[in-house]
């Protein structure tokens, strides 16, 4: 059985993903599975404030899912990635229900890392597409 891919493009950021040569997203299955976003510009260098980065990640994942058609609440999986955590953990809980939504929450794995190419956070999810919802 061949599984057939489709990219998902945000029109507003398609030139950084094509400058990276890779997609923000893969529909697939039922499925989108978004490569991990973090708190990027418009120009894609790091918003340097990391409660900032954190609300600029999840605002970029919120373009890429919109522009799947979906939104925070299709989504199963996340894989956070934080550089620091004891000392960056807090300021993720502070920023994480302001884009989390209400019960049943999605799976998490929470990864601490020690770099993340000049960010401080990034964040990966599965989604379920709303059609198969």
């Amino acid at each position: 059985m061949t599984t057939l891919r489709q990219a998902v493009f945000p029109t507003e950021r398609q030139a950084l993903y094509e400058r990276g040569h890779y997609s923000p997203a893969i529909r697939s299955n039922g499925f989108l599975f978004i490569s991990g976003q973090v708190g990027s510009r418009e120009d894609g260098s790091p918003e340097p404030d990391l409660e900032q980065q954190i609300r600029l990640a999840f605002e970029n994942l919120n373009t890429v899912l919109a522009a799947a058609g979906c939104s925070f609440a299709h989504v199963l999986d996340v894989t956070l990635f934080l550089v620091n955590p004891e000392a960056n953990l807090e300021t993720l809980w502070k920023v994480l229900p302001d884009y989390w939504g209400d019960a049943p929450y999605p799976a998490l794995t929470g990864v601490g890392v020690p770099w993340l190419s000049g960010f401080q956070f990034e964040i990966k999810v599965v989604a379920q597409l709303p059609e198969q919802a």
